[in-house]
């Protein structure tokens, strides 16, 4: 199967490629800050929660969750 970067792209439609192309660098990039940002929130509501014993159940996931949105921003 051929890649969609195989492709070559006609000479009339490369302003267009170029702006799409630039348009999901950009949300890209701006996808990862706002998981990154999340993953760090919710870590850090999830280590406060932890902190009373009682808010332990809900903090530990809070938590995890956190930092698998983070792993999944750097990654």
């Amino acid at each position: 199967m051929r890649n969609s970067t195989d492709r070559q792209v006609p000479v009339l439609l490369w302003p267009f490629y170029a702006v799409w192309r630039l348009l999901t660098f950009i949300l890209n990039v701006v996808g990862r800050l706002i998981c990154s940002i999340l993953g760090i929130a919710l870590m850090i509501a999830g280590i406060a929660i932890t902190m009373s014993v009682v808010g332990a159940p809900v903090g530990i996931p809070l938590a995890s969750l956190g930092f698998l949105l983070l792993i999944r921003a750097l990654f």
